[in-house]
């Protein structure tokens, strides 16, 4: 017996799908709002707390999702308002994007920190081609432990079954893309820049950007090794990321380390025993299905 089919079944959670109001952001309108509450089939808490990474009392909550539009937006030509107020300026609905930490003085300019929620729920059409290009950032959604999940339906549940099918050649070189811009933010090199100097005040780099890079390597090795990423960061590479973060590993040690990650990803990114491509049929089929039946229901 396959280890597929040892695996159990991915539960429906029933769970809240409300979103913040919306905001002046040209992907924080009421109705896309709206449109991404009522299509919701997957939420799910991503960042440093589900990777196991986070120090407490310094992180804010990130959460993704994804949703079924509506047929208007889909077979029609429907926009919606570029933000709150923007009603005269219509832009197609990819996705609803919102910041908690905008509610306060400063708005859009303002960085979040603890207890701040930042939340985005993509487009089934838009997260599913940046899963298939291998998007790191989305294809972590397929791989959140059921205690993170806020919400999962059918559909959901069906697409967390097969992420298998989004992993590919493709996926070593976005892990690799973002690996090497993570580092390059970390060590300053020109182009790159770095929005927490005080980091580099006090460790002499931007201890957050190398945890990252690092995590990087590790999960994107895991991925193409295995076919699945383990939530949390297994130990070792967990103490160690969060012992990079907290800027007790020396640069040169953690220049090191990614070196070794990075050089482990080129070697993945043309071995024979990954595919090529994804599954894109299946990805196709999946999302005609759920389309028809969400808009069946509505």
């Amino acid at each position: 017996m396959t280890a597929d089919a040892l695996r159990s079944p991915v539960p429906v959670v029933r769970g809240d799908t409300s979103l913040p109001a919306g905001y002046r952001h040209p992907h924080a309108s009421e109705e896309a709002r709206r449109i991404a509450e009522q299509g919701t089939i997957l939420r799910v808490q991503v960042g440093s707390g589900v990777h196991g990474t986070s120090i407490s009392g310094q992180d804010d909550r990130d959460e993704m999702g994804i949703c079924l539009e509506p047929p208007q937006y889909v077979t029609g030509v429907a926009r919606v308002p570029a933000g709150t107020g923007a009603e005269s300026h219509l832009v197609e609905f990819e996705q609803y994007q919102r910041h908690t930490v905008w509610d306060r003085p400063g708005g859009l300019a303002n960085r979040s920190g603890a207890g701040d929620l930042d939340v985005v729920i993509y487009s089934a059409r838009k997260w599913a081609k940046l899963a298939l290009a291998g998007n790191p950032t989305v294809l972590l959604l397929l791989f959140v432990p059921d205690a993170e999940v806020v919400h999962r339906d059918e559909a959901g549940a069906e697409l967390v079954e097969n992420a298998h099918r989004f992993v590919s050649q493709l996926s070593a070189g976005r892990f690799l893309g973002y690996l090497s811009a993570q580092r390059a933010a970390m060590t300053g090199e020109s182009g790159a820049h770095t929005n927490r100097p005080e980091l580099v005040a006090v460790h002499g780099y931007d201890t957050k950007y190398a945890m990252h890079a690092l995590r990087l390597g590790f999960q994107g090795v895991e991925l193409l090794t295995t076919g699945r990423i383990t939530l949390p960061v297994p130990e070792p590479e967990r103490a160690y990321l969060r012992a990079v973060r907290r800027g007790e590993v020396p640069f040169d040690e953690v220049v090191a380390a990614i070196d070794d990650a990075e050089q482990r990803l080129i070697a993945l990114r043309t071995s024979s025993s990954i595919a090529a491509e994804p599954d894109r049929a299946w990805v196709d089929d999946w999302l005609h299905r759920s389309y028809l039946r969400h808009w069946s229901r509505s």
